[in-house]
């Protein structure tokens, strides 16, 4: 997958001008449904909202989604280090990144955008045109505050009372303090008259005072007027004394209403503590509902999010999966069984060619083709009756399927190893309709498309493969070559023997994709033809032929999933598979001229 953002979402991409984060866009894995997995979409994060196209040319017939980022919930993947899912209330997205790297920087553009998109960010307040002050804030929670008592009438008129009781203080702090100052601008400049005239008289005229205190009397007859004592009123007209009782009077007052109010507030809180038991007994059994309706989610066999999906990470059980891989594979055989016969109606017989398929060929795999076909024969004939590590799992009249044990970073890999005989086929047959596309999905029931990607000669040819899904599990595509081969005989004695091979290979124009996980496979159908001599002088007839199959299956998964699942489900359908295709074969050829 590739994706290409038209910005980063770090804290340089920020307009200068409006402050904001600018436009995110580029190409993420948007889980869709169970049925179609992960799809590719064109993303654009953009002024706190993001959105999904199906690409980047159809932004103009407008986005298929948005969520707002408001009050959304970002959550990086535990197991998967390219997933991130983004929820809000009841809606969530599930989405894939490229790398890391490229997840991490849509999860910090996202916050970003979510970060400046509250009412309590700086951007925000600017966006409104006024940052708040010290003042109003103080002015809303007073507001709040005392809007919360809606039935404490008494506890509002006792802070009224408060403030009247403020403004009074007030003033009569500025009445005492002008008091006080002029106090002691008179002490100060009756200290400085005096000792003016103590330090030009003392040596000459000693000084006399008249007892009412009015006039200074000196020995040359001539008298001085001195300062007179203050007036009973104070300076300037203040009456001291009843300031301070008005001052006291003042100062118990607010006691008095100070005790009121923490009365009144005690009264609440016990009010406000019974709503607050109450509230949190509702969200204890709001949880305990909740539990409970996780845990009854969970039994369910069907579920919506790729957490529920094949991995070893999955959230499904191996009882729980199994279940669902079978009732899956179930509906599916009913419906094959139903359009089966129609098939066989509709379709044309194919003309057998009868060209040289024992050329070992010239195309550039040739020489891979060549050494799987040796293998093949030199192993897979091999009888696995003395060996211990070859296990019978299925016995069904001439059929017997055989599997080896193997494991490998947890993936099940067993090889898997059938034998079979069939009455009125040639082993040329058999092969022929295995090989040939045409016929292919007349007894294939498992493919969901397929296309021959190169013809690499009359007898290989590379074709890509998309298998039915099988829910839980992920949908599975193969890239393979397939070469049918007449393999050729070293002695008189040696059967008619014919094979085809299937291996995996890599094509340019057929890469992995997200939507399927990518199988390889190694199989090999050989089939060996046995004729028993017909009576007198009468022709061979079907009667007379037997095809001895050999089938081998070495399968790598593409990925994890429970093993028990596994193993039950190739138990299953191996069986089924080599039933329905040598029926297929056998009503083809019925009525026809024998192959060799």
């Amino acid at each position: 997958m590739s994706e290409k953002s038209s910005s980063s979402g770090s804290d340089e991409d920020v307009d200068p001008e409006s402050g904001q984060p600018v436009e995110l866009g580029g190409i993420l894995s948007k889980w869709t449904n169970y049925i179609h997995g992960w799809q590719d979409r064109w993303v654009v994060l953009k002024n706190n909202t993001l959105s999904y196209y199906k690409s980047q040319d159809e932004r103009e017939y407008g986005c298929r989604g948005s969520l707002c980022l408001s009050k959304a919930v970002i959550t990086p993947h535990e197991f998967d280090e390219c997933r991130f899912d983004i929820s809000v209330n009841d809606s969530v997205w599930y989405l894939r990144a490229e790398d890391p790297e490229h997840r991490l920087q849509w999860i910090e553009s996202i916050e970003l955008h979510k970060a400046e998109s509250g009412y309590g960010s700086e951007t925000s307040l600017r966006r409104h045109g006024s940052m708040l002050s010290l003042t109003s804030a103080a002015s809303a929670l007073s507001a709040t505050s005392t809007s919360s008592f809606k039935k404490g009438h008494r506890l509002r008129e006792k802070l009224a009372e408060m403030e009247t009781f403020r403004d009074i203080l007030c003033r009569q702090v500025d009445t005492l303090q002008k008091y006080f100052d002029s106090c002691a601008d008179a002490v100060s400049k009756d200290e400085f008259q005096r000792d003016r005239v103590v330090e030009e008289d003392e040596d000459d005229f000693p000084a006399t005072t008249r007892s009412d205190g009015e006039y200074n009397h000196n020995n040359n007859g001539s008298k001085e007027k001195l300062f007179s004592p203050a007036s009973p009123k104070g300076i300037n007209g203040i009456d001291f004394k009843g300031e301070a009782i008005t001052f006291k009077a003042t100062t118990a007052g607010i006691l008095s209403t100070l005790s009121h109010c923490i009365e009144l507030m005690v009264k609440r809180e016990d009010s406000w503590q019974k709503r607050l038991d109450k509230e949190l007994e509702k969200r204890r059994r709001v949880e305990d509902a909740y539990k409970s309706a996780v845990h009854e989610l969970k039994k369910k066999s069907h579920y919506g999010g790729p957490d529920y999906e094949e991995g070893p990470n999955s959230l499904i059980n191996e009882d729980e999966f199994f279940d669902a891989v079978e009732a899956a594979l179930d509906r599916q055989d009913k419906i094959e069984e139903q359009c089966q016969s129609e098939k066989t109606r509709n379709t044309s017989s194919s003309s057998v060619s009868l060209d040289a398929y024992s050329a070992i060929g010239t195309h550039r795999f040739a020489n891979k083709v060549e050494e799987m076909v040796q293998n093949h024969m030199t192993y897979s004939l091999q009888d696995v009756g003395g060996d211990a590590n070859w296990q019978l799992v299925i016995e069904e009249g001439e059929m017997k399927v055989y599997r080896r044990e193997v494991e490998e970073n947890g993936i099940v890999l067993d090889p898997l190893k059938a034998t079979h005989s069939v009455k009125g086929v040639t082993g040329h047959e058999v092969c022929h309709y295995f090989w040939d596309t045409d016929v292919r999905m007349d007894w294939e029931t498992t493919i969901e498309n397929f296309n021959v990607v190169e013809k690499l000669s009359e007898n290989a040819i590379i074709v890509y493969q998309t298998h039915k899904r099988v829910w839980p599990a992920s949908q599975r595509d193969v890239l393979y070559l397939s070469a049918i081969r007449k393999i050729m005989a070293t002695n008189e004695n040696d059967p008619d023997t014919w094979l085809v091979c299937n291996f995996s290979v890599d094509h340019n124009n057929a890469p992995p994709t997200n939507r399927c996980v990518r199988a390889k496979i190694n199989v090999a159908m050989i089939c060996q033809t046995l004729v028993s001599p017909p009576e007198g002088d009468k022709e061979i007839s079907r009667d007379n032929i037997l095809c001895k199959i050999t089938y081998v299956a070495n399968v790598n998964p593409g990925g994890w999933a429970p093993a028990s699942v596994l193993r039950a489900v190739a138990k299953r359908e191996y069986p089924k598979f080599l039933k329905r295709f040598t029926s297929y074969v056998q009503e083809k050829t019925a009525g026809k001229p024998i192959l060799f």
